[in-house]
């Protein structure tokens, strides 16, 4: 073959490219279902993951019975105060604290007994009862932590106060104080953490079922005969659809960076974003992999979306976005090696929020590309096998 038939079989190459790529953005601007699910995802749910969600102690409303009517009961239970309590009101007995508990009006209801001050004044043990709603337990345990921070600072005042070592309000003793620097997120803002975490999620969602989608859309239009019979190869009919579909995905990528993590919650990018989409490109074209494999087994769009769940949900809880790694067992965290999303979800982070480079995620970017490397060869081993 001469130089002028490869460079004539190469254009014909790049021009069935074109031309098949084209054909799947067509297919799914003309599918409004899947595009008006897109763009919710990429706007509208990212900022309700961001608004709505949150992981502190907000305004807990506090109810409190205070049988001792002192100065000191007065004292202490003004020390819940916002942004994390709200006292709402006293109860005139344990009875109709623990309805308000059991009904969800109370998160804490704060019990003191009628020996509070008189204990504290002749340097006995002073005993206070707070009932807590758990049924959070996350939010439960932060509120519980913080009613101890608050009865131990007030005991140790009280203590230092009786001894003499307290001169117009300063301690005069000896003291550590844990003095904590916040990195990355000084404020410890919920909605920084919650909208990025969407957003790799939703990329990892659409990862899977959009290339999928776009194959059994094939199938069930009875247009995947007229491909096979066409002079395309396996690859020119399957790599169009990973491509178009990255596309989208980058483009709502984009579109939910500038206009809501960084519009409407403020979030402070460090890093590169060119290295993050290139990232974000690797990950989706890898990623793929299980949409395109998906799609040999399933024959309708609904499987699809079944079939998708079912590979997502565990991908979601061994990635460490909604369980810190170290909070797993043992094994659950030798399992999550084997989750793209958990290398995503470190280079997601460690890129947008910590300013992070290729010479600190470097791990992270070679066990994706491996991974990812093992993924799309299976999706396209068992994509050619039965539509080659």
């Amino acid at each position: 073959m001469t130089t002028e038939d490869s460079i004539s079989v190469f254009r014909i190459w790049i021009r069935r490219l074109h031309v098949m790529t084209v054909k799947e953005f067509l297919q799914l601007f003309r599918d409004l279902v899947l595009l008006v699910f897109i763009i919710y995802a990429f706007t509208a749910d990212i900022y309700l993951a961001g608004s709505g969600v949150s992981l502190q102690v907000r305004e807990a409303p506090v109810y409190f019975m205070d049988n001792d009517k002192s100065q000191a009961s007065r004292e202490f239970l003004g020390r819940f105060l916002p942004p994390y309590f709200r006292v709402k009101g006293e109860v005139s007995s344990p009875i109709e604290g623990s309805a308000l508990l059991d009904k969800g009006d109370a998160m804490i209801v704060v019990d003191i007994p009628s020996s509070f001050q008189k204990s504290i004044f002749s340097g006995e043990p002073a005993r206070i009862q707070v009932q807590i709603d758990t049924t959070n337990s996350g939010l439960g345990f932060l509120a519980s932590s913080y009613a101890q921070q608050i009865a131990g600072k007030y005991g140790l005042e009280m203590a230092m106060e009786r001894i003499g070592l307290v001169d117009s309000g300063h301690i005069n003793a000896p003291m550590i104080i844990d003095d904590h620097r916040v990195w990355f997120n000084p404020n410890q803002d919920d909605r920084w953490f919650m909208s990025l975490s969407e957003l790799l999620t939703i990329v990892t969602l659409f990862s899977v079922l959009l290339p999928g989608a776009a194959m059994v859309r094939e199938k069930e239009r009875g247009t995947v005969e007229q491909l096979l019979v066409s002079p395309l190869s396996s690859f020119q009919i399957m790599f169009p659809k990973v491509l178009s579909m990255t596309t989208v995905i980058l483009i709502g990528s984009a579109i939910s960076i500038l206009f809501i993590i960084k519009g409407v919650f403020h979030v402070p990018l460090k890093g590169s974003l060119v290295l993050f989409f290139s990232i974000t490109t690797l990950y989706v074209f890898t990623t793929a992999g299980l949409g395109l494999f998906i799609s040999t087994i399933a024959k309708n769009l609904a499987q699809v979306g079944m079939m998708t769940v079912l590979i997502f949900v565990p991908m979601l809880f061994l990635s460490g976005a909604w369980t810190p790694p170290e909070a797993m067992p043992a094994w659950m965290r030798t399992v999550m090696y084997i989750s793209p999303l958990h290398y995503y979800i470190d280079t997601g982070f460690g890129i947008l929020l910590k300013g992070a480079g290729v010479r600190i995620l470097w791990r992270e970017i070679l066990g994706m590309a491996t991974l990812g490397s093992v993924i799309f060869g299976l999706g396209m081993w068992r994509f050619r096998k039965q539509f080659g």
